[in-house]
Order: structure tokens, then C-alpha cells, then sequence
């Protein structure tokens, strides 16, 4: 329990114009999120930003409709994340809906073919589709594209990672990423960019008049888009909070897809009051176990059928993957942390750790473990698997350090030390041979320590400042819950308090179940705080930065706080 700084988060502009029902409380988080106006929230449909606004869109719609009305056959090449396997779900079940009748999915094994569209994925197409449609994925596939090509296969990417100085030569390119380009949400994820093309492509075959028997609604993909776009960690701009808004409210009203309604289940979740943290740290990680440990087209799978028994089998099949993934991910993170603290570079300002033992598929996440423990960026390397003496690298970031661009700079000053990288802002992943680890981990920390300053290594508690003992009610947790979306770039509420801690308990071997006390005295509020309890008791008088959340036991809804920092304060506290 190491002290940080804290901070409180600014509010820029007093709030206005709010009707009397959103809570004072709720009026001052949204304006520290700089939104200041009750349309700042008004998350509809007509608000999002016009699909004509994309690069690329006239030629991939026009590639999309030629394929269809001439019954060519399509293939989604996909990834294997969530929000690769939500955008593939996306991808087949829009171009159904608009008519494709030969249209299938490839999703590639990260054991065997590698990431995105490459040469190996392309050679194991058999027959040769006519179109290839990647999503999230294809960029960077310069060598899969050419190969593609030379089969005679057309291409259509859309991606939404950012390219490298070389495009592949495809027949269309839809990334609004792309330099240039002028949509101006950056940030829609892999899926997004999908679901904007289907919208694309059914306007244009609106206009040709194909539609006379009635269009499709393609609203019915939205709890697909909301699951990867949540997942996928992307900033929730007003833009994206539009479209998992619309989808959270398809799920509430019982509309969601078998597989995601299967999954909300196995999850322990409620589809009636699920929220955009539920998708973030129990929805989606059951989809992306799949992807690192096994296949995902286990995932695709789920989220494809209208079977609800099937969907079933499939989502206690990707929860026990997911359990096994949790087991192994312990342990290695476990051995980072002995590695870290014991290793000579660990005053590296950027960490790179590697063992033999370790699982490719993992190592994204032990990276983003460790980087929130010693709040450093850290790459955690495991051999590559396929036999080579190549390792794979997952990179994990903190604010203000690009760790895309950091990679690019390395690259730059060690031409050929990185094999491949690619990613974003947060994350990242790379390659590189075994031998040139340590070159690469001096290389690596060169680079933080040029980009990175004291003050952004020093971890912080941002708030929204402190309550008084009388909002600590039910009513504003719930009211919290759904006033969101929250997830990245839109953090969910945290607020500070003073406490007397009045008894605890573990919950479990790791948690800690708390009675605490408010500074302004009252009755004691139940808290809880996870993966917090190391054998020693919790301070008797504790600062706690926290969510007011809802805890939903039984059917019974009751207010806890949910605690995600404390550190011992001496504050003194009026007596009960």
C-alpha cells in the first residue's frame, strides 16, 4: 500500500442547463469530463457521425456491392481478439443481412499463421475466395496482401491501427487512420470501422433501389459493437459512447445476440442492468482467452449462432479457457515480479522481460499487470512457438508515452533488431529474434528515458474529490452505473474519502471485505477491495480512493463501495 499522488480531476466549466433529476454529483463528473451540457450525453443514433465521412468508403462499398450481386465468394479474415471476433460476427452477419449468400470467415492461429493477413493465412485458403475482407486487422499485411493479389483474390482492409510508412496494395482501404483521412473520431475500433462500412454499403444499395422489399436494420448488430469497442480499450469519445450506448440498451432490453446473452450469463452478469464494465472485465475476456490460448474461432463461433443452447456450450467452453488462461496468467505475472525486482535493469524507465517458460498468448497480459504495479511501460517477451527463434512481444503503456511511436523511433535507430511491430497509443506487439533481446531491452529503456519525464513516472490517484456522507446512497450508485458509458478516456467515477476502518475480513485467499466509517461519522458502508489482502490487517484509519457501486447479491441491491487504492491516514475522526 506505497503512497501515490493524488489528484483531483478539473472541472472546466460549471455545469448548465441540467434538468433537475441528474444528481449534482453526476453534473460535476461529467463536466471534469469536460462535458458541461446535458448534449454532451445525448448518446442517439442521429448524433453519430455520417459514414460519408470515411475514407475509402466509396471504393470498398463499391467492391462490396459488385461481390454481391455477382454471388462472389466472400471471406472475413479476422483476429484474434474480441474485437477482431466481434467485428467478424459484425462482418458476416451484415453482409447476410445485405444480400451476400456466399460469405464465410477465416480467423487466423496465432501459433500458426501469425498475426492479421499474412502469407500463411492466404496460402491456407482452399478454394480461393474471389474477395478478402479483413477486419481489424491489414494495414501493415503488405507481404499477405501480395500474396492475396497474386492468387487472383481481391482485398478490401478495414483496420483502424496505424500504418506504417508502407500501405499494402489493396483493391480498397477503409481505416480512419489513415493519413489524411478526414473522419474525425479516430478512435472507432476494428469493429467500428466494420459497422460504419455495412452502413456505407447499405446506403449506396438503398439508393440503387434494392431495398423494395424492406431494408435491413442493421441496429440489431450493435450489441456485437459495443462488446468490441469496449474491449478493445479504445477511447470512448462521444462517438463511440454513441454506439455502446445503443448497444448496452439492445442488451438491457433482451435484444442481444445469443452469444453475447450466454456470455453475459456465464459471467455471473445480468443482461438487465449490464453495463460497459461488465463487457470490459467479464465479457470480453472470455472472448479473447480463446484467441491467446487457443483458437478463436471458438468465439466467432458463439457470437454467430441463434441457438441459445449452442451459445451456451460455447460460453462454458470459453469460460473454463478463460479460467485456465487466469491460472497462467497468475504465475507468470508472479515470476515478472521476482524477475523485475531481482533483475539489474529494473531502474530501466522502460522495463522489457522475457522467459523461455512463458506463453505467447499471456505475455499481453502480465505486461499490463506489471506496468500498473511498477508504472513503467513494459514488453514482456515468450518464444514465438512455431519452432523459430523468434520471440513475441506485448507492450503495455503510460499515459503520455506513444508506445507505437516509441517502437517506430527504436526501429528507426536499429534498422532490422524489430522483425515487426504494429499497435497503438496504450499497447502494442512485436517481434524480434531471441539474440537481440538484450540489445533491444537497452534500446527500449534509451527510448523511455528520452520521451518520458520524472513527474509521468510517479503513479497517481485521479478522484472526483470527496462526498459527503449523505450521497453515499443507492440511488446515486445506480444513477452512476448508467450515466456513462465509461470505460477509456471516459473513466468511470472515483471518488476520495477519509475513513475509520471498523472491522474487515478476507474475502476469499485475496480479498479484503471492509466496514468503514465516513470522516463525517454515520453509520459505517460496506466496502470491498480485490486482490488487496496479503496476510496483514488493513490501516485502522485509511484513506480510500473508490466507486460507489451496486452490489447485486441474490436479486437484492445494495450500495458498496468499491475500493480501488487506500494508503494508511492519521486524520483524526469524530466520535460514532
Amino acid at each position: 500500500m506505497r503512497s501515490k499522488v493524488w489528484r483531483q480531476r478539473v472541472v472546466q466549466v460549471a455545469p448548465s442547463g441540467w434538468p433537475a433529476h441528474v444528481h449534482p454529483v453526476i453534473q460535476r463528473v461529467y463536466a471534469a469530463r469536460g462535458v458541461c451540457t446535458p448534449d454532451g450525453v445525448e448518446h442517439r443514433l442521429a448524433r453519430m457521425l455520417p459514414p460519408s465521412m470515411l475514407g475509402g468508403m466509396d471504393r470498398a462499398v463499391d467492391l462490396l456491392m459488385r461481390a454481391i450481386l455477382d454471388d462472389r465468394r466472400i471471406v472475413i479474415a479476422g483476429d484474434y481478439d474480441c474485437d477482431g471476433a466481434t467485428g467478424t460476427a459484425v462482418a458476416e452477419r451484415g453482409l447476410r443481412l445485405l444480400g451476400a449468400r456466399r460469405v464465410g470467415h477465416v480467423v487466423p492461429n496465432r501459433f500458426v499463421h501469425g498475426y492479421g493477413l499474412s502469407e500463411a493465412l492466404v496460402a491456407s485458403l482452399d478454394p480461393a475466395p474471389d474477395l478478402i475482407v479483413t477486419v481489424d486487422n491489414g494495414v501493415a499485411s503488405v507481404a499477405g496482401v501480395a500474396a492475396a493479389r497474386a492468387r487472383g483474390i481481391q482485398v478490401l482492409i478495414t483496420d483502424h491501427h496505424l500504418p506504417g510508412d508502407v500501405l499494402p496494395d489493396a483493391d480498397a482501404i477503409v481505416n480512419p487512420n489513415l493519413a489524411g483521412d478526414g473522419f474525425p473520431s479516430k478512435s472507432l475500433a476494428g469493429v467500428g470501422v466494420m459497422f460504419y462500412l455495412l452502413l456505407g454499403l447499405r446506403a449506396a444499395m438503398r439508393e440503387a433501389g434494392h431495398f423494395a422489399a424492406g431494408e435491413p436494420d442493421m441496429a440489431s448488430l450493435l450489441d456485437l459493437v459495443a462488446l468490441g469497442t469496449v474491449a478493445d480499450l479504445v477511447p470512448l469519445d462521444f462517438n463511440n459512447r454513441v454506439l455502446v450506448e445503443a448497444g448496452l440498451k439492445r442488451m438491457r432490453a433482451g435484444k442481444a445476440c445469443a452469444g453475447i446473452a450466454a456470455l453475459v450469463e456465464a459471467s455471473g452478469r445480468s443482461l438487465a442492468t449490464v453495463g460497459a464494465t461488465d463487457l470490459a472485465f467479464a465479457v470480453g475476456p472470455r472472448l479473447n482467452a480463446a484467441g491467446r490460448l487457443e483458437d478463436m474461432s471458438l468465439g466467432v463461433a458463439c457470437l454467430l449462432t441463434d441457438d441459445y443452447g449452442m451459445a451456451r456450450r460455447y460460453a462454458e467452453q470459453l469460460s473454463a479457457i478463460n479460467q485456465e488462461r487466469r491460472d497462467m496468467q497468475a504465475g507468470m505475472v508472479e515470476e515478472a515480479e521476482t524477475m523485475a525486482a531481482q533483475a539489474a535493469h529494473i531502474d530501466a524507465v522502460g522495463v522489457a522481460l522475457f522467459d523461455a517458460g512463458w506463453h505467447p498468448g499471456v505475455v499481453g497480459l502480465v505486461a499490463s499487470k506489471l506496468k500498473e504495479k511498477l508504472h513503467r511501460p513494459v514488453v514482456a517477451f515468450a518464444p514465438a512457438g512455431d519452432d523459430s527463434d523468434e520471440l513475441r512481444g506485448s507492450a503495455r503503456s503510460i499515459p503520455g508515452f506513444h508506445i507505437r511511436d516509441a517502437l517506430a523511433g527504436v526501429d528507426a535507430k536499429h534498422p532490422g533488431m524489430i522483425l515487426r511491430f504494429g499497435g497503438h497509443a496504450m499497447a502494442a506487439g512485436l517481434s524480434l529474434r531471441a539474440g537481440d533481446f538484450e540489445r533491444f531491452a537497452t534500446a527500449f529503456d534509451t527510448m523511455a528515458r528520452m520521451l518520458i519525464d520524472d513527474e509521468r513516472l510517479q503513479a497517481l490517484v485521479q478522484t472526483d474529490g470527496e462526498l459527503d456522507y449523505g450521497d453515499h446512497t443507492l440511488d446515486l450508485a445506480r444513477q452512476l452505473r448508467h450515466a456513462g458509458p465509461w470505460g477509456q478516456g471516459f473513466p468511470p467515477p472515483v471518488f476520495e474519502g477519509r475513513f475509520e476502518c471498523v472491522s474487515w475480513k478476507p474475502m476469499g485467499s485475496r480479498h479484503l471485505r471492509l466496514q468503514l466509517r465516513h470522516m463525517q461519522a454515520g453509520a459505517p458502508l460496506d466496502a470491498v477491495m480485490f486482490n488487496a489482502f496479503d496476510g496483514s490487517p488493513p490501516p485502522s484509519h485509511l484513506r480510500a480512493a473508490y466507486e460507489l457501486s451496486v452490489n447485486d447479491w441474490q436479486g437484492r441491491e445494495t450500495l458498496r463501495l468499491l475500493l480501488v487504492h487506500m494508503e494508511p491516514d492519521e486524520q483524526k475522526y469524530p466520535a460514532p
